[in-house]
C-alpha cells in the first residue's frame, strides 16, 4: 500500500513542482519585460487595513511554497528514499521558507521603489548654484539640496542683475509652486 501511495505522492508533487515551476518562471519574465508589479490587484470590502509593503500572501509567494514543495517532496522520495508522510513533512516546511523567503525579497526589492517627496518650503534660505545663466527676471535651473536630496529644480531670478551658470545663489521664496531666487 505504501508503494501505492508513494507512487501516487510522486506524481503530485512531480506536476505541483513543474506548473508551478513553470508559472514561476513565467512570471518573472513578465516582470523582467514589462517591470513593475504584475501581481493582481483587487478590491475585497475589508473592514481592516493593511499595508502593501509586505505581500505574504501574493501569486509569487504562493508559486514559490507551490515550487519548493513539489521539488523537495520529490527529491525526499525520489532521491532519499523517504516514507510518504515524512517526506509530505519536509516538503511543506520547505515550501514555507521558500515562501517566506521570496516574500521578503519582493518587501526588499519594494524598499527601492521609494517615493521621496520634497518640501520646497524648506528650500527657503539654502544656498545651492544656477545650473543656466538667468536673465534679468527671468527664468532657469538651479542645482540645490532638498530633503538631502540634491535635484535640478526650475527657478526665477528676483533680481536686476544676470546670474551666470554655476554660480552661487540663493533661494528667497517659494510661492506660487516656484522657487525664487538671488546672487549669493
Amino acid at each position: 500500500m505504501e508503494n501505492i501511495t508513494s507512487e501516487s505522492l510522486v506524481k503530485v508533487f512531480y506536476y505541483t513542482a513543474l506548473i508551478s515551476t513553470t508559472l514561476y518562471i513565467l512570471k518573472m519574465f513578465l516582470f523582467a519585460v514589462f517591470g513593475g508589479d504584475t501581481e493582481v490587484h483587487t478590491d475585497f470590502n475589508s473592514s481592516f487595513e493593511t499595508d502593501d509593503s509586505f505581500d505574504f500572501l501574493s501569486i509569487q509567494s504562493i508559486l514559490a511554497f507551490l515550487m519548493g514543495t513539489g521539488w523537495m517532496g520529490l527529491t525526499a522520495i525520489k532521491t532519499w528514499g523517504m516514507k510518504s508522510i515524512m517526506a509530505s513533512a519536509i516538503a511543506i516546511i520547505f515550501g514555507l521558507v521558500i515562501m517566506t523567503l521570496s516574500a521578503y525579497l519582493m518587501f526588499c526589492v519594494k524598499k527601492l521603489n521609494k517615493r521621496v517627496i520634497k518640501d520646497y518650503t524648506k528650500a527657503v534660505g539654502i544656498i545651492g548654484k544656477a545650473y543656466t545663466k538667468f536673465e534679468p527676471k527671468g527664468m532657469g535651473q538651479i542645482e540645490i539640496e532638498i530633503n538631502k536630496q540634491l535635484s535640478i529644480e526650475e527657478a526665477e531670478n528676483t533680481s536686476d542683475e544676470t546670474i551666470e551658470a554655476f554660480s552661487p545663489i540663493k533661494v528667497v521664496k517659494y510661492e506660487n509652486n516656484k522657487l525664487y531666487i538671488e546672487k549669493e
